[in-house]
């Protein structure tokens, strides 16, 4: 057993075309705020956290990496520990960097079998202004799911190795992970895919279901493309939509989520293949749901 603990899925980095434009559409239309940006790369936030999204300028848009936030100083160092006993490669990253993140001591590594470079921290710097909502009342980045073409390994490396727990499985297709012992039903999700690995979605929670609805006709009223939703997802309990940015990557807006306890948690659910339990209102997503963001160093 892995004596290492999680806070939270603490930021996602991707690239983007052009960076002015998605700044725009986070800012304006997911309800994020600009907390720093200079030449090529720009900070956003939904909490008190420095970041919680980071844009990199790039010509195709990817996800560069994810980052999870260590219970401790302690359970960074496990981590790091456990990571270099299994033959991974660890980089720490630079002082330079780090101070550049406004994060601590930080550590990378990729995953065997695919090309997902994952980040791992303890302590990040305070914005220095609260977080005001604006157009949805956003609680935290909830998560990221990734598709990818060998998932059944790094679903058994996540699970026997860094201490995520499975919450339920779609099918063979998606398993539900949460980065122990942190409540959500998912922070990070693996979906089975026959092409190059790639960003499925980015999640953030809004504390009202208003939101959703809210979201619903700002987005059409906006002309940006709703792919999925609204709807309630029968496998997490949560209400959702989905929607592109600029590039085409999804994100989603949900409300409400399942939530475990860390001791005596129910054991996970193989749910049948059956498009009702993604969407118990009778939804179905469209062609462009998932598909973009190349995983990319």
């Amino acid at each position: 057993m892995q004596n290492f603990r999680y806070r939270k899925p603490g930021y996602v980095a991707i690239q983007v075309s052009d960076i002015d434009r998605s700044v725009a559409h986070y800012r304006d239309i997911v309800g994020l705020t600009l907390e720093q940006s200079a030449a090529g790369v720009a900070f956003m936030r939904c909490n008190e956290d420095h970041h919680n999204l980071v844009l990199y300028a790039g010509e195709q848009p990817g996800l560069r990496r994810m980052a999870f936030q260590m219970a401790s100083d302690a359970d960074l160092d496990a981590i790091e520990v456990h990571l270099t006993s299994l033959g991974c490669t660890v980089e720490r990253v630079s002082d330079g960097e780090c101070a550049d993140l406004y994060q601590g001591r930080t550590i990378r590594t990729r995953l065997r079998s695919c090309a997902l470079q994952m980040e791992f921290y303890a302590n990040m710097q305070r914005a220095a202004t609260p977080f005001l909502p604006s157009v949805a009342k956003i609680q935290r980045l909830g998560h990221v799911v990734v598709a990818l073409n060998d998932r059944d390994a790094v679903l058994k490396t996540l699970v026997e190795q860094l201490n995520f727990k499975v919450s339920d499985h779609f099918g063979d297709q998606v398993a539900f992970l949460r980065c122990f012992p942190n409540p959500y039903h998912h922070s990070f999700g693996l979906a089975r895919t026959s092409g190059a690995d790639h960003l499925h979605h980015i999640n953030f929670m809004v504390s009202d279901i208003d939101d959703i609805g809210r979201a619903n006709n700002r987005l059409q009223q906006r002309q940006v493309e709703i792919v999925y939703g609204p709807g309630r997802h029968d496998i997490s309990n949560s209400i959702f939509i989905y929607f592109l940015d600029p590039d085409g990557i999804t994100n989603e807006y949900s409300f409400g989520m399942e939530e475990f306890a860390e001791i005596d948690a129910r054991p996970p659910r193989i749910l049948p293949l059956r498009p009702e339990i993604l969407d118990c209102w009778g939804g179905f997503p469209k062609e462009k749901f998932g598909k973009v963001g190349k995983v990319t160093s």
